[in-house]
């Protein structure tokens, strides 16, 4: 046997496969956390490795010393004496050690060793006694240079289940000290939960258990099943089969504590040899108990109020659930949390019980916490805060011998009196499709559509392939590119959809005429609503498509009907179209170019949502015959018949004036009083600038209105609040005015209230919200416009004009 077998029969490895329940971090054969993750499971091997190699080189060490004190040479002899007599006997070094050790000591773990031999020897096969009885040789004396070197109970009771108990088949140990009231404290253990551990810290007098019996009646107690003696014990809520075996421990009369052995089914019967060596471990443990401090189970790790009670809530959930503990360095500072307790829900993704995760360290259960998922900073903020952190949706990532893969689940995280419990519920693929086809059936879908906005990918349903008369292999139809699907006399119905889903994030419907690629035209009924992230982040979109056209009433109802329906149709269309020409023909949505080289003019105009009611929001943009450049945007308050003719009278009244050469402010001094005197007590606003291409210099004043945007380079700002009255107000009012010196490629950007105005919030957070849409990269400024009006948040209600000035 060599020296790595020897090891490898002293010792129980713990393999361990890496799984992390965590929010996706970037994909690909091995993403950097998963080689992370990699590297913090090879450090771990390292670490074992290491510990069984210091603990066999403790007991050669200790073999080299009798050697030294016998034979009277030095380091190296003992050491080249060592390997020789190793190798003249066919031994490793290790078995020669304890063989060399047990000969020296002739104390009770040697006799161990030897009746082990003697019971064996019975055997035909001699070698193989041998064999057994060197490993039993072994493994006590690595278990004892183990304890020794020890700095609590803790690791002495973790060292015995490793390199003596686990090859007896035991699967947790528990090393108890006595109190003098005959308490019981649980000073160390291993195997068992780190919550049921919390549980059972403290035995008072007089409650009856394994242990208590064994230091009572000061022999071992045999319990071949905790449910047939009715008797507790820690971990019996764990695994209530399970039989025990509890050994007093204690030195020159004097006890000291106990030692108790779990094993996981019905407790076998032990021959002779295997009670000599749980009663060796006894006595190891008693000069321990009597040396060494009573440690607790994690010194670093903080012990909150309330853990119990977490630990029977999440008892009470059907969804998998861990409770944890926060788990500090030296200065106090949280660097891991302590899984407490894993209910009976729970399942892992590497497959490893509930056993191999409870009492772990969070980080190193799943190191991909720590990753581009920052899940481990928010359960450390709802610790730090107590603010409970809820996600719906999340796709989260399971590690599995180094391959991610991810699902889709609800993610809650609650903290409580210094803990924290956290919940997921893993969403499958069926799930996923069924609650998409019920989502749609709620809707009344004929083709159900789901758009996820973060990744771009789009879901269709076979129906919907077949409403758009398109294969089922061709790319489904974006929402941004629904227009170019649709009759043109339908975009500004599809523009304000868009902007109520997309931007309002509000349910919302339409209806258009689709054209298909075989020439058919269908109308379509859209109906979608936005779906949100914990952060209100605008994740997905679902809705459905419904095919209006297709829906025929019967025969009769129809042929009853269908002229008292084309009828109203006919004089509903008669009206929109008399009301948009009435509206073209006051202010017509575009301008023709302006005659000004050096200097791009484009304006956008709106009208008001409800298309019977004619707004009073009005543009001009002229070279006069000064070759300056007259720019204005005004409103008049209210709609109809009377807003619309004040609108006129003060538009042309700013045309003529303007040929006088006046400045800007003498110019709205002037239409103050033509609003004041010559109209019917209209009040309007006006923003009025005269603009010089040779020069660059804009002069500009306003009456009461919203400050023009100036665009330059990559930031945006509004021009200052100038001193106006709004016109018509008094009879007579002076208007400042003020310069600005433009540069080549600044944009300047007139407006009207309906681009920004909100009932529920202020100017000031409207026109923040302009500024960050105005200074977006835009390749041209006709689609600078247009991105205005499609980010615009208003409530659209009201008329909007922009008027947009590029220099050249």
């Amino acid at each position: 046997m060599t020296r790595s077998e020897a090891l490898g029969a002293g010792a129980v490895g713990r393999g361990e496969q890496s799984g992390a329940l965590v929010p996706a971090a970037s994909e690909g054969p091995v993403s950097a956390v998963g080689r992370l993750a990699a590297t913090v499971k090879r450090l771990r091997a390292e670490v074992r490795e290491a510990h069984a190699e210091a603990d066999g080189r403790a007991l050669i060490e200790l073999a080299k010393g009798i050697l030294i004190e016998r034979l009277g040479c030095g380091p190296a002899q003992a050491a080249r004496q060592l390997t020789e007599l190793a190798d003249q006997a066919g031994l490793s070094p290790l078995e020669l050690a304890a063989d060399i050790i047990n000969e020296a000591a002739r104390d009770h773990v040697a006799r161990a060793a030897e009746d082990f031999v003697r019971q064996t020897n019975g055997s035909s096969e001699d070698e193989e006694a041998d064999h057994h009885g060197s490993s039993v040789a072994v493994r006590l004396r690595t278990a004892e240079c183990a304890a020794l070197a020890a700095s609590d109970t803790q690791a002495v009771a973790e060292s015995l289940l490793q390199h003596a108990l686990a090859p007896l088949g035991a699967t947790a140990v528990a090393v108890w000290a006595a109190g003098p009231d005959a308490s019981l404290t649980l000073c160390g253990h291993a195997g068992f939960a780190v919550g049921e551990a919390e549980r059972w810290r403290y035995v008072p007098p007089g409650v009856a258990t394994v242990a208590r019996q064994a230091l009572t009646d000061l022999r071992t107690v045999r319990v071949p099943s905790l449910a047939e003696a009715g008797v507790p014990s820690i971990g019996h809520r764990q695994n209530p089969q399970s039989g025990r075996v509890a050994l007093p421990a204690g030195t020159g009369g004097r006890m000291h504590g106990v030692l108790e052995i779990c094993w996981p089914q019905h407790l076998p019967d032990h021959p002779p040899a295997v009670v000599r060596q749980i009663e060796a471990l006894a006595e190891l443990c008693a000069h321990t108990l009597e040396s060494l401090p009573v440690g607790g189970p994690h010194p670093n790790d903080r012990e909150p109020a309330g853990v119990a009670e977490l630990v029977h809530l999440s008892e009470g959930l059907y969804d998998p659930a861990l409770v944890l503990t926060p788990h500090l360095d030296n200065e106090g500072t949280l660097v891991d949390f302590r899984i407490r307790h894993v209910n009976s829900h729970f399942l892992d993704p590497a497959g490893r019980s509930r056993g191999a995760v409870d009492g772990a360290l969070l980080l190193e259960a799943y190191p991909m916490a720590a990753g581009d998922s920052e899940l481990f900073e928010k359960m450390a903020r709802v610790y730090a805060t107590g603010e409970p952190f809820r996600a719906r949706h999340m796709t989260l990532t399971a590690l599995i011998d180094d391959v991610p893969l991810s699902s889709v689940a609800d993610l809650s995280i609650t903290g409580y009196n210094g803990s924290v419990l956290l919940i997921w519920r893993i969403e499958d693929e069926t799930a996923r499709l069924a609650s998409l086809l019920q989502h749609a059936q709620r809707l009344g879908r004929i083709g159900g559509f789901e758009e996820n906005l973060v990744t771009g990918g789009i879901t269709w349903n076979g129906p919907l392939f077949s409403l758009y008369g398109r294969s089922v292999t061709d790319t489904p139809v974006s929402l941004h590119d629904l227009a170019d699907h649709a009759h043109p006399d339908d975009a500004v119905a599809i523009g304000r959809f868009l902007r109520a889903v997309l931007y309002h994030r509000k349910p919302a419907s339409t209806a258009f005429r689709l054209v298909r690629p075989d020439g058919v035209t269908r109308h379509i009924r859209v109906i979608a609503e936005p779906v949100l992230g914990a952060d209100d982040r605008l994740l997905a979109v679902r809705g459905a498509y419904q095919d209006i056209s297709s829906q025929h009433w019967t025969e009769v109802a129809l042929a009853a009907t269908r002229d008292q329906l084309a009828h109203s149709e006919q004089e509903s269309a008669e009206r929109n179209r008399l009301t948009l020409q009435l509206q073209h023909a006051i202010m017509p949505p575009t301008q023709a170019p302006l005659d000004a080289p050096g200097l791009e003019v484009a304006v956008r105009y709106r009208p008001a949502e409800t298309e019977s009611e004619v707004g009073g929001d009005w543009y001009d943009a002229v070279v006069l015959p000064s070759k300056q450049i007259l720019l204005c945007v005004g409103d008049i308050a209210g709609h109809g018949i009377k807003a619309a003719t004040g609108m006129v009278v003060l538009r042309n009244a700013m045309r003529g004036l303007a040929i006088t050469g006046a400045g800007p402010g003498q110019l709205l001094s002037w239409l103050n009083i033509v609003a004041h005197h010559l109209t019917e007590q209209v009040t309007a606003t006006a923003v009025c600038g005269l603009f010089d291409p040779e020069t660059r210099i804009l002069r500009w004043a306003r009456a009461g209105h919203l400050p023009p945007v100036l665009v330059r380079g990559e930031e945006a700002f509004k021009l200052p609040l100038l001193r106006g009255l709004l016109l018509g107000a008094l009879a007579e009012a002076e208007y400042q005015e003020e310069e600005i010196q433009l540069e080549p490629s600044d944009t300047l950007l007139m407006y009207t209230d309906g681009l920004i105005e909100r009932r529920d919030t202020s100017v000031e957070d409207s026109l923040s919200q302009l500024l960050t849409t105005a200074k977006a990269a835009a390749p041209s400024l006709e689609r600078r416009l247009d991105r205005l009006l499609t980010h615009s948040e208003s409530d659209t209600d009201d008329d909007t004009c922009i008027i947009g000035v590029r220099v050249g």
